[in-house]
């Protein structure tokens, strides 16, 4: 992060400090709240969590070369002590933002945001340095420490924003100000927890809402394709713009199809000229976010052929999100078993169907979380369209979500071998070791809380005779 004194974070977050020799020392490394990752010149944020406190380590983390410890309490060495460790380090978030100066581009929807985060950034990297949320580090915590690996240096600021709930989004905004704000999509991922995709709806057009107006170059990036993100359009003052399929869309796609090996093909239209693109990325619905990070690049000033090449070049930089391998023996394995909701679940079956043509298909899912009194009919459509979609064998794991997959796949039509339902991710992984055939490809996705993706790693395993040649 760029350099602090210990004196000027302490005034920042309203702490106390205790121990500190030298209060115009300064932290020039980054801020952790993994004790694995302090060394020379960083700060160390210590949560106190279910099963381990973070003040335990403070004497370990400076011994590794950290400057202090920002904690709740006294802990023996350098110190910032606040009431409040989460909300202290918002605020040291927001400072740092402040100074930077860096252009803030913030993304969230139900579906696909981190994938599209990842093509921003290898598209925004190609202009200017770029620091971006790793991984799905979307929350109040996670957010904040992304802003702050960022330094003098950085141009463009990625963050990927999450919510569980009203008023989560208004809160990560006011920690880190977007000026340029994508909404991907409004679907059905923890539809249970906020009670229908209205409120969904509302707590994702918190985003646009905290853009600054169109005259201070506030941008509000729209899903033509999504009626419950057009409709944003009303709430900010931003200047909107639509990407999409749509023939409205500022930023849109035209002659979408999929290649052989099931990677979408397009010919890209900006506002300022046109170019085609071939994604290294799998499936159909990796083309909504690439139109979502063209527009975000276009807006910065990208060139569409800057774009497209940028695109056609990039890959998946997030783990388990559709990740292909292909064993020695021709089992291709998808790993898509980072998380699942209904409309992830069924891009990825779509991009199955096409990766299969000509070959036997494996669909290995599980349980959708978070889908309330819609878990039952969600689970029983998935079933169902793995049988309209010709995926050669479902394969169900785990409890009640899972034989609801296998039922919706039985009363479509399913019959005899063509779907089976196993008690866990084991009895999954017995099962596809004895009937796997060369040149299979197989599915695994479901909820993060499953843990399938030990399913596609002993698929791996057992095919690693020779070098694995990961695609």
């Amino acid at each position: 992060m760029i350099a602090l004194s210990l004196a000027e974070i302490a005034a920042v977050v309203g702490g106390q400090t205790h121990d500190i020799p030298d209060p115009s020392a300064q932290v020039t490394g980054p801020v952790v709240r993994d004790s694995r990752e302090a060394g020379p010149g960083s700060l160390f944020v210590a949560f106190v969590g279910e099963r381990v406190d973070g003040h335990d380590y403070a004497a370990a983390v400076v011994e590794a070369g950290a400057v202090a410890v920002l904690a709740s309490r006294p802990v023996g060495v350098p110190a910032i002590v606040v009431e409040d460790v989460q909300a202290a380090l918002g605020a040291l978030a927001r400072h740092v933002v402040r100074r930077l100066g860096a252009t803030l581009v913030a993304l969230t929807g139900s579906a696909g945001k981190t994938s599209t985060k990842d093509l921003i950034a290898q598209v925004l990297r190609r202009k200017a340095p770029t620091v971006f949320t790793p991984g799905s580090l979307n929350n109040e915590i996670g957010l904040p420490l992304t802003a702050l690996s960022a330094t003098e240096e950085t141009k463009f600021l990625v963050l990927e924003m999450g919510a569980r709930g009203i008023g989560h989004i208004r809160y990560l905004t006011e920690l880190t100000p977007p000026r340029i704000g994508l909404v991907l999509n409004v679907g059905t991922a923890h539809i249970g927890e906020f009670g229908g995709r209205e409120q969904i709806a509302q707590a994702k057009g918190e985003l646009v809402e905290s853009l600054p107006p169109a005259e201070e170059g506030g941008a509000a990036i729209l899903n033509a394709d999504d009626p419950l993100v057009r409709a944003m359009a009303s709430r900010t003052k931003a200047k909107v713009i639509l990407f999409g399929e749509s023939g409205e869309a500022d930023v849109r796609a035209e002659n979408v199809r999929l290649t052989d090996s099931g990677q979408p093909s397009f010919r890209l239209h900006t506002p300022s000229g046109a170019s085609d693109v071939t994604m290294r990325l799998y499936g159909e619905h990796h083309v909504s976010n690439a139109l979502a990070a063209a527009a975000v690049a276009h807006e910065l000033g990208m060139s569409a052929t800057e774009i497209a090449t940028a695109l056609s070049e990039a890959g998946s930089l997030s783990r388990w999100r559709m990740e292909v391998t292909e064993r020695p023996d021709g089992v291709t394995v998808v790993n898509d078993a980072y998380n699942a909701n209904p409309e992830s679940m069924r891009a990825a079956l779509r991009a199955l169907a096409a990766m299969g043509k000509g070959r036997r298909t494996w669909a290995v899912l599980g349980k959708m979380a978070e889908l309330g009194d819609e878990a039952l009919a969600e689970h029983d459509a998935v079933g169902r369209l793995a049988v309209r979609l010709n995926v050669s064998k479902l394969v169900a794991v785990g409890g009640r979500e899972a034989s609801w997959l296998q039922l919706g796949a039985y009363n479509e039509g399913s019959w005899g071998e063509e779907s089976v339902h196993v008690s866990d991710a084991q009895a999954a992984i017995d099962l596809l070791r004895s009937e796997l055939r060369p040149g299979d490809v197989v599915l695994v996705k479901a909820s993060r809380s499953v843990g399938l993706e030990g399913v596609a790693q002993a698929l791996l395993e057992t095919g690693a005779e020779g070098e694995v040649a990961a695609r």
